[in-house]
């Protein structure tokens, strides 16, 4: 999982239209919240204990082309680091019912 959020984050970052939604944002502990979060759209048992989606989206004013956006370049990732069709889907199921929490512009 280690390699997607690399890969993801490279993406998104070199994003114009994305890139500042991360200005200032601690990328480490965002890409381990992000791992936390594949592996349990995978079945992993550890529990995720961040804030909850909309606690840490709602003052980003994220747009619905923004999100996206954000969700194509995961699939991508996924696929560049050869991840399997029916697994990438999983991970979309788990993503794109979050887009009511996450969108707020």
């Amino acid at each position: 999982m280690a390699a997607v959020v690399d890969i993801f984050y490279g993406q998104v970052l070199a994003d114009p239209d994305l890139t500042h939604y991360f200005e200032g944002i601690d990328m480490d502990r965002l890409k381990a919240h992000q791992r936390r979060f594949i592996g349990q759209a995978l079945g992993a048992s550890a529990p995720y204990s961040g804030r909850t989606m909309r606690a840490a989206h709602e003052k980003l004013g994220i747009t619905n082309a923004a999100f996206d956006r954000v969700v194509d370049h995961l699939a991508a990732s996924l696929a560049e680091a050869g991840v399997d069709e029916p697994t990438i889907a999983r991970i979309a199921e788990a993503v794109l019912p979050l887009k009511a929490d996450i969108v707020t512009a």
